[in-house]
């Protein structure tokens, strides 16, 4: 008699929900609530509980993310300098290409810049409020030096190539930038523009204006 075979295993059975979320997906869901929090309720609102009631996520997931609230705004900020600095790993080819990559450089910058949040943020920046301070320190830190700091680099990189005139690449990107983006950010803040306007006529106003101090001869 011989014995009979064991049963099949039974596989456990397979649990149904929505898929989980890709982490990128996460972490800019906790960034942008950051934001709406800070700018509806305030600087001394923005805690982790608000954050992650607004994302509709737990804590834990947030803590995940940053430990307090001035890490939360400052990757928040940061996300802006993010956005636009793949373009700045480009090197142009010949001296000629330096001045097209910068405008497109300059236009990336302003897509973030000048988007509806930051506008809000400095505007918020404006006023007097708990906690200015710290947040004035992160917005420095993460959104303006940061990304002057990447301009730089990217016009020390131009200069060691020979494609651009020898000079103080922290300089010229300070002119640049004060140039190319602080008087607009200035003017929506302030309303005397619309947030929306085109900045095309400006961008190619301030390289004319630029051009000949980028040109080697």
């Amino acid at each position: 008699m011989t014995a009979a075979a064991p049963p099949d295993p039974i596989a456990p059975p397979r649990r149904r929900g929505r898929p989980a979320r890709p982490e990128g997906d996460v972490r800019h869901a906790v960034l942008q609530a950051t934001l709406a929090v800070l700018l509806a309720q305030g600087y001394e609102a923005t805690t982790i509980e608000a954050v992650a009631a607004h994302a509709g996520v737990a804590k834990k997931t947030v803590y995940r993310h940053a430990g307090n609230r001035d890490e939360l705004v400052g990757l928040a900020v940061r996300e802006w300098t993010d956005g636009f600095a793949p373009q700045l790993q480009r090197d142009a080819r010949h001296a000629e290409d330096v001045v097209p990559l910068l405008h497109g450089i300059l236009q990336a910058v302003c897509a973030q810049a000048l988007s509806t949040q930051a506008v809000q943020v400095f505007r918020l920046l404006t006023s007097d409020f708990p906690g200015k301070p710290t947040l004035l320190r992160t917005y420095l830190e993460n959104g303006i030096e940061r990304g002057r700091a990447l301009l730089a680099d990217w016009l020390a990189r131009q200069q060691k190539r020979g494609l651009l005139r020898a000079g103080d690449p922290e300089g010229m990107a300070r002119l640049l930038l004060a140039m190319a983006v602080a008087e607009p950010l200035r003017e929506r803040a302030l309303g005397m523009v619309a947030e929306d306007a085109s900045m095309d006529a400006h961008l190619r106003d301030c390289l004319q204006l630029m051009e000949p101090m980028l040109r080697t001869s």
